[in-house]
């Protein structure tokens, strides 16, 4: 897979001097480790106008190295015994993400005397990638901001004041002459073809320009413009039961009779969304994404609302508003509790509010005097903290380690927690007129090593620099979504960055080449994040028998133990900032009730 770079490398850019080169890893090998810890890889990290690429710094090794440690059952070997700080606090939060500062401000907002302490892995505020993740239904972009559905995070928003927007389903693009493509890639198909979706043209327009089979053009064709009713004689709920047996692609064989060519172009549809392929992605699901799914269109169902099969995140499509939910908003948080704060300033004795970062929590028990013990690692000791309450805001597979008196169910609930991982790269360019002239702003590929392409929206003329981002989705196809997702972390550990590099310039050469992009010429600067936990995976059909009748796994994983309560979007569980705020408001109160 790796071996051909070197022919290419030369004049794909990879030896040209750019800006910045960031390598923001989510899972290297502990024979890069060190490297890493001091900058990212062989690559240098300038940290100065990091944002400007719109880089996070992802699970680097060393905010993993602590909790790997105690996964892998290291870390009390080398520990030595804890040490206590002498302090005590009324609520002490693990997680500094957008699940744990919502937790401290709501705690504050309740008990304005309260102390309260945040302790976090990380040596910044934002916690994971919760921010990175989009609602369905709203622009699908990966720098999208992600949406408030629920109540709790439009609470949220009213109480900081902040005017929400709902999501504005306006392109920009379109009106600068570029639109949704499909990109059908070498993988999938004997031919390579980027096929444009520009305003007049027809179904059998562009399906007449895709390289598959003509009897695959034929059914694709049917599926969009005159699907049959495939279930005849059912009702509308016997169609739905029907649908949440079956995969996408499984529809697509077996109940459409789909060509095979068909199954493939159709494959990475929900991939950049959901983290999976159509292999993965539940026909329920698909069913309720409002034509962005061929084949349902002559079943007759009712659209009014959504099925009890549906995902969580889908069936919030017809709750009717998605409010933005800003990207600071961790930040404009901490402002309200720290007034003025800067980095000093956030672990000050005076604070009612304290943040101490890189201080992974490693163990949290209650007290026999109804009050509990935390215990945070500093670099060099493990140090302990009184609390009055705790509240867990992180990974669900890492609290048993944390806690060993939970109970055997409750741990076993915990350790089903998969989350999906996931890979984006944000390419700043040197302008964006090789976009304009091939006439496409947001691309997907059937089957090449990112899944989409997808240029930042421009605001000025097409001779600025702008911002191009792209995603790929190392869950393994052919799997069910919670075995994929562990196969494809595998996938990351072995996968160089420089060979991550390489396919992102190789395919927007592919891409926009013939438009006359050079990535030499063109690209100033690579920012990759590798998330090997990046979002909480919801519950969904076909492989969940257990949604929505119960009992939910992450019901039991959550429960309160003693003083100890469970946030972060795997309580929920769904990826995203609107599930990390609804399970913190859930916590606090579980524990103040």
């Amino acid at each position: 897979m790796i071996g051909h770079m070197g022919d290419q490398s030369h004049e794909l850019g990879m030896k040209s001097p750019i800006t910045r080169r960031d390598f923001l890893d989510g899972v290297a090998t502990a024979a890069v480790a060190g490297a890493c810890a001091q900058g990212g890889s062989s690559y240098p990290r300038a940290r100065t106008g990091e944002a400007e690429a719109g880089g996070f710094r992802g699970d680097t090794p060393d905010v993993l190295g602590v909790p790997h440690a105690l996964r892998d059952g290291r870390f009390w070997e080398h520990a030595g015994v804890p040490d206590p700080t002498g302090e005590a606090y009324d609520l002490v939060v693990a997680g500094a993400g957008i699940s744990g500062m919502t937790a401290a401000y709501r705690w504050l907002r309740q008990d304005p005397a309260a102390r309260v302490l945040v302790l976090d892995n990380r040596s910044e505020l934002g916690g994971g990638p919760e921010a990175q993740y989009r609602a369905p239904g709203g622009p699908r972009r990966p720098s999208g901001r992600p949406a408030m559905c629920r109540p709790e995070g439009r609470d949220l928003l009213d109480d900081l004041g902040v005017r929400p927007a709902e999501y504005d389903a306006r392109e920009v693009g379109p009106g600068l002459g570029m639109y949704e493509a499909v990109y059908c890639d070498r993988e999938t198909f004997p031919a390579e073809r980027l096929v444009v979706h520009s305003p007049g043209r027809t179904t059998e327009d562009i399906v007449a320009e895709l390289p598959i089979n003509d009897t695959a053009k034929q059914d694709l064709i049917r599926l969009y413009e005159d699907p049959p009713d495939w279930f005849p004689g059912l009702t509308d709920e016997e169609k739905k039961e029907r649908l949440a047996g079956l995969t996408y692609s499984a529809f697509l064989e077996e109940v459409c009779g789909a060509h095979p060519d068909v199954v493939k172009f159709c494959r990475t549809m929900p991939s950049a969304e959901w983290g999976y392929g159509s292999d993965a992605f539940g026909a329920i699901d698909a069913w309720a994404g409002r034509g962005r799914y061929p084949g349902f269109g002559g079943l007759g169902l009712d659209a009014s609302k959504p099925s009890r099969y549906n995902s969580p995140t889908v069936a919030k499509r017809w709750s009717g508003h998605a409010y933005r939910f800003p990207e600071a908003m961790v930040s404009t948080m901490v402002a309200r509790m720290i007034p003025g704060f800067t980095a000093a300033r956030l672990d000050r004795p005076g604070n009612r509010l304290r943040i101490r970062l890189a201080s992974p929590v490693v163990m949290a028990a209650n007290d026999a005097d109804g009050g509990a013990t935390v215990g945070y690692f500093d670099g060099h000791r493990v140090r302990t903290v009184r609390a009055g309450s705790v509240i867990l805001a992180c990974r669900h597979t890492m609290i048993p380690y944390l806690v060993p008196e939970l109970p055997p169910e409750q741990r076993s609930a915990l350790g089903q927690a998969v989350r999906t991982p996931l890979i984006t790269a944000t390419v700043r360019l040197r302008d964006w007129s090789a976009w304009q002239r091939a006439g496409v702003g947001r691309v997907r590929f059937t089957g090449a090593y990112w899944v989409s392409a997808e240029l930042d929206l421009p605001g000025g003329a097409g001779g600025e620099p702008i911002l191009a981002n792209l995603v790929r989705v190392p869950a393994v196809p052919g799997m069910p979504p919670a075995q994929g997702a562990v196969a494809g972390r595998r996938e990351l550990v072995a996968t160089p960055y420089e060979y991550l590099e390489f396919t992102l310039r190789e395919q927007l050469t592919r891409l926009l080449g013939p438009a006359g992009f050079d990535p030499g010429r063109d690209i100033e600067a690579v920012t990759v994040n590798r998330w090997g936990h990046a979002g909480a995976r919801e519950y969904a059909r076909p492989w969940d028998a257990f949604h929505p009748d119960g009992p939910l796994p992450a019901e039991i994983a959550s429960r309160r133990l003693g003083r100890i309560a469970i946030a972060g979007s795997d309580a929920v569980p769904e990826a995203g900032a609107d599930a990390a705020v609804a399970s913190a408001y859930r916590a606090v109160a579980d524990l103040m009730a």
